[in-house]
This record gives C-alpha cells, sequence and structure tokens, in this order.
C-alpha cells in the first residue's frame, strides 16, 4: 500500500470498532492515566524552563530517583495494556510509586503525575472483566393473572404457582446454600 493509494471505504470505521472491541477488554483507560502520570514525574527534575530571559532549571539531587519511578510508571501503564491480568499489581505498585513521588520528584511532578498515577493506579484495580449477560429466565403468566399486568410467575418442577424466596433457602433441608462444618 503506498501513500497514493486512498484506504477502503469503511476501513476506518472497521479499525475504530476495532480498538474499541480491544479496549473493552482490559483496562485501558488505568493504564493510559498510569502511563501519563510517570511523564511529569521524568520531566520536571531535568527541564529547564524559560520564563522570558529567566532560565529555570529544576535540576534535584533526587533526578534519578524521578527518572526510575517515571520509567517504572510508564512500563506499568503499557503492561496494564498488554497483560490485564496483572491489574492488581499493576495498580497497586503505580499507587505506591505515586506516593513515593511526592517526596522523591518535585511534589509527584507538581502533583499532576502523582494525581495522574493515582487515579490510574485505583482504576486497575477497581476494574474487572466484563461477563457477557446471562439469558433471562421465560416467565408465564400464571392462572390468576392477566398477560402483561406486571405479574409473572415462573414454571418450575413444582407448579406454575410455586413460591419463590428471594432468601435463598431451601425448603427442602432449611439451608442457605452454605456448607457447614461438621
Amino acid at each position: 500500500m503506498s501513500a497514493e493509494t486512498s484506504a477502503a471505504p469503511g476501513q476506518f470505521t472497521r479499525r475504530r470498532l476495532q480498538f474499541r472491541a480491544w479496549r473493552g477488554t482490559r483496562p485501558f483507560w488505568a493504564g493510559l492515566f498510569v502511563m501519563l502520570g510517570g511523564f511529569p514525574i521524568m520531566y520536571f527534575p531535568y527541564a529547564h524552563l524559560q520564563i522570558g530571559h529567566l532560565t529555570l532549571a529544576m535540576a534535584t539531587t533526587a533526578g534519578a530517583g524521578s527518572l526510575i519511578i517515571g520509567v517504572l510508571l510508564v512500563v506499568l501503564g503499557i503492561s496494564l495494556w498488554v497483560q490485564k491480568h496483572i491489574r492488581t499489581f499493576a495498580g497497586v505498585a503505580a499507587i505506591l510509586l505515586s506516593l513515593v513521588s511526592i517526596p522523591v520528584a518535585n511534589f509527584g511532578g507538581f502533583l499532576m503525575g502523582f494525581l495522574l498515577a493515582l487515579i490510574g493506579g485505583a482504576l486497575a484495580v477497581a476494574w474487572a472483566p466484563g461477563v457477557p449477560p446471562a439469558a433471562e429466565p421465560k416467565t408465564e403468566p400464571g392462572p390468576g393473572s392477566e398477560p402483561g399486568d406486571g405479574t409473572p410467575q415462573e414454571q418450575s418442577a413444582d407448579g406454575p404457582t410455586a413460591s419463590h424466596d428471594l432468601s435463598g433457602t431451601i425448603p427442602a433441608n432449611g439451608t442457605n446454600g452454605r456448607h457447614s462444618a461438621g
């Protein structure tokens, strides 16, 4: 494919939908926030800011520590995208590294990197893979109700008018489904 050939119609939409499906199966936003949190943490200790004719050098003695923390946060962000099963470890590590960056890396990249990495780590710990929706049981109206009146009763082995207790107890033995030891 050369620069002169145009993309097939609908290819952009297809690629966008593929990316959306890929993004939905992993903690994408957590990885993005963690990665973006690493950049200010490792940038500011080495930055030379120009304010008019004044050069402001932010070089500190903790420059190496800032660089290590920033690089680790970027690597954790990328690994959240690539290996979604390490989300809990990467989230906790990102939270700890962002907390360590406060005293080490100019208040965590002037709080920008700290907050981004902290939010990303929390999102990574809280993320859970989606479960496909289960099919709902078919409900049929009972003998005393009319269709559409909002009182469906499920068919069961006991008959159409069986009482369904939502507490979880089983009428046959009175247990609530938990196993007892002994």
